[in-house]
């Protein structure tokens, strides 16, 4: 996939501990406003580590005061439609974060609203700082939540919460998150990002196709029919035990010791 940025994007990656790409938002004065180059950028580092063997787990983070206050209205009242989100190009964006198979987590601080919330729900969790807040406030500016929210909180959240957040667009606070079960833990701001990564790298240190093949049949939970879901674990149950890792799992086990997993 192939996108022109602009060369002003507040994108960043490195690779903190083995295994684990962070990508970093640095848009720290529109509070991580996702322009549409940023949505792009993120949406290509996601492919890039999508497809580097050595990656086995993402973190995308902002900083502590703002993850994303959601996307840029500046743009988008310049822009019109195109801005609003029918742009193809940011829809394939979207996609491809949507589509990302290795586990994504989401490191919140401060405001994950509007498309800061939709990308956070597009992660597999979140680690909350206890400053993080979570909300669709785009009824109060007169708009729609666009890049999935309407169809991400409801699953996230509970119907109910989640038609009380779109339709009033009030934020819910990181303790509210945690208690839904949104938010798997809530750190001080400052060591979020750090635990978020602790449990990335406990992540990549699982044998890499089994974690990928469990991310997928969970994925399936949410759209097919428990019968096809059943039967989509039992095939993913058959190819992962014929992989390298399940036998070297299984021979660790016995033998009692750490297992070394490669990907194989």
């Amino acid at each position: 996939m192939t996108f022109e940025l602009d060369d002003g994007v507040y994108v960043q990656d490195e690779q903190p501990v083995p295994h684990v790409t962070l990508i970093r938002f640095t848009r720290s004065a529109k509070r991580n406003a996702l322009s549409n180059p940023m949505v792009l950028k993120l949406a290509r580092l996601l492919a890039d580590a999508q497809n580097d063997v050595d990656i086995r787990a993402a973190v995308i983070t902002g900083d502590e005061l703002a993850f994303s206050a959601g996307a840029d209205l500046k743009n988008m009242r310049k822009g019109g439609v195109t801005a609003v989100g029918n742009d193809p190009k940011r829809v394939d964006a979207w996609r491809v974060i949507d589509k990302f198979s290795k586990p994504l987590i989401a490191a919140v601080n401060g405001y994950a609203l509007g498309a800061g919330n939709e990308l956070a729900m597009c992660c597999d969790f979140v680690v909350a700082g206890r400053n993080a807040q979570f909300g669709q406030p785009e009824v109060k500016t007169g708009g729609v939540p666009g890049d999935g929210g309407t169809q991400r909180l409801p699953c996230k959240v509970g119907s109910n919460l989640a038609a009380y957040m779109i339709m009033t667009g009030n934020p819910i606070d990181a303790e509210t998150a945690y208690r839904v079960g949104y938010a798997v833990e809530i750190c001080d701001p400052k060591d979020t990002v750090n635990r978020a990564i602790e449990i990335a790298a406990i992540i990549a240190s699982r044998a890499p196709f089994a974690v990928r093949s469990a991310k997928a049949c969970m994925a399936i939970a949410h759209t097919a029919p428990l019968d096809q879901g059943l039967a989509f674990e039992r095939v993913s149950i058959l190819r992962n035990h014929a992989t390298a890792d399940r036998a070297e799992g299984l021979a660790a086990f016995i033998e009692k010791r750490e297992p070394h997993f490669t990907g194989e």
